[in-house]
């Protein structure tokens, strides 16, 4: 029988492996490669600020797994992962059920001779209270679309009703730095389709933060550069500030005050799925990521590898692991793939060494910041503006082109162009 490789997770990760592995070992019949998603479709999740906003059409920019797999020599198994059998070598995926509760899968059983698990992560809310409850999220697509929705519908009822619109989010990462931009950009743009009142200086957004300064991991150059920008365009920024509940409102700080809002997003901290956790044998840390070594396979098994967020690699002389970022899982989806085939092969696996290529950060149409890493004098070049946000669009590219190749990553281009011809500037349903 075929050696059976599982990817479970069609993320920055997980659909560049599968694609990398269906071209090299599915075309030639040397391996079963199976990719297992809840999702039909992946959308690179970097870009579900703007997915959010209705700046680009998830729809449109979505990369469907079955035509892909059917592109890249693999099979797409539909499923969201409910248990791990190390022992039996086999996963068990979840029934799946249409709106009305009526089957329409079962709950099945996939073997698998080498497994990788790329689900990667999620907020984290801390255990915070009434955020599950009252909060939107931007993890998966289905999140993001219900946020558009809601986003539309209080920008409508704003303007008809000649009333301001608030935004809070919690959370001044990269995710909740981008979204801020991104909503001013919206709200501006949706005046030329009808809203006659509700315009940016009627918006107001607060971007919370509990660290000192927005954007923590990155450096302070590149923080302070975006915090200028966002205060230009009307963010407040509320730094040092820890939020202890969230209403139906409002947020509640630390020091009881009370941050009212229409919309509430939480986007601060990740955390790996807790059904790591109950995998048998394997290790995890604090925040559920599985453990791994050098060569990308978990701790105590040579069958089960694990890349991206839900992974932890800490290189040698660091004291912090390789940080939850699609290029961290790019460049771990490539090593993954080259030591699968190795050991396929029966020969020696290679330690992964993460290269750190820099960040950027977009702020939407108004100009990207960033670093960049390289072998120069300095080893780093700090950028804004438009080369930042071209550089910014050019990663994106890059990963079509992992996904499609070059040449038909060049027609998605044209054709998006020519779509801006005819097509508004926003998704407006």
């Amino acid at each position: 029988m075929k050696h059976t490789i599982l990817v479970v997770g069609g993320g920055a990760g997980g659909l560049p492996l599968v694609t990398r592995l269906g071209r090299r070992l599915g075309k030639r019949g040397d391996a079963d490669i199976v990719l297992v998603d809840a999702c039909n479709s992946h959308v690179w999740k970097p870009r579900f600020h703007e997915v959010a906003t209705g700046a680009i059409d998830g729809d449109l920019d979505a990369v469907d797994y079955r035509a892909h797999a059917r592109l890249n020599h693999y099979r797409f198994e539909p499923g969201r992962l409910q248990s791990v059998d190390p022992d039996a070598k086999q996963i068990t995926l979840a029934q799946i059920t249409d709106d009305s509760g009526e089957e329409i899968l079962p709950e099945r059983t996939l073997h698998y001779d080498s497994l990788v698990l790329a689900i990667g992560s999620q907020s984290n809310d801390f255990g915070t209270p009434g955020v599950q409850e009252h909060c939107y999220f931007l993890d998966r697509r289905d999140q993001v679309e219900r946020f558009r929705e809601r986003f539309l519908a209080l920008c409508m009822r704003a303007d008809y009703r000649d009333k301001p619109l608030h935004i809070a989010i919690v959370g001044a990462g990269a995710t909740g730095v981008e979204l801020a931009a991104e909503i001013h950009h919206a709200i501006g743009i949706l005046g030329l389709y009808g809203h006659r009142h509700l315009n940016r200086s009627r918006l107001q957004v607060d971007l919370i933060e509990a660290a000192p300064r927005i954007l923590p991991p990155l450096p302070e150059r590149v923080a302070a550069a975006a915090g200028k920008r966002l205060e230009q365009l009307g963010v407040r920024l509320h730094v040092n500030t820890r939020v202890k509940a969230a209403e139906a409102d409002a947020f509640i700080t630390a020091d009881d005050q009370r941050m009212n809002a229409d919309l509430l997003v939480w986007a601060a901290g990740v955390k790996a799925s807790p059904l790591l956790n109950t995998i048998p044998g394997l290790s995890s840390n604090r925040i559920n990521q599985l453990e791994i070594r050098d060569t990308l396979q978990v701790k105590d098994r040579d069958d089960i590898f694990s890349i991206g967020d839900c992974a932890s690699l800490i290189p040698p002389g660091a004291e912090r692991p390789i940080p939850p970022r699609a290029q961290a899982a790019q460049q771990m989806a490539l090593h993954a793939a080259k030591n699968i085939e190795r050991r396929l092969r029966g020969e020696p696996l290679k330690a992964f060494v993460y290269r750190d290529q820099g960040s950027l950060v977009s702020l939407s149409s108004y100009s990207s910041v960033g670093m960049l890493m390289g072998n120069l004098k300095g080893g780093n070049f700090f950028i804004e503006g438009w080369l930042a946000r071209m550089m910014y669009i050019g990663l994106y590219r890059m990963h079509q082109a992992a996904l499609y190749g070059w040449p038909r990553t060049l027609i998605l281009l044209l054709a998006g162009r020519f779509s801006r011809l005819v097509r508004p500037r926003l998704k407006l349903h």
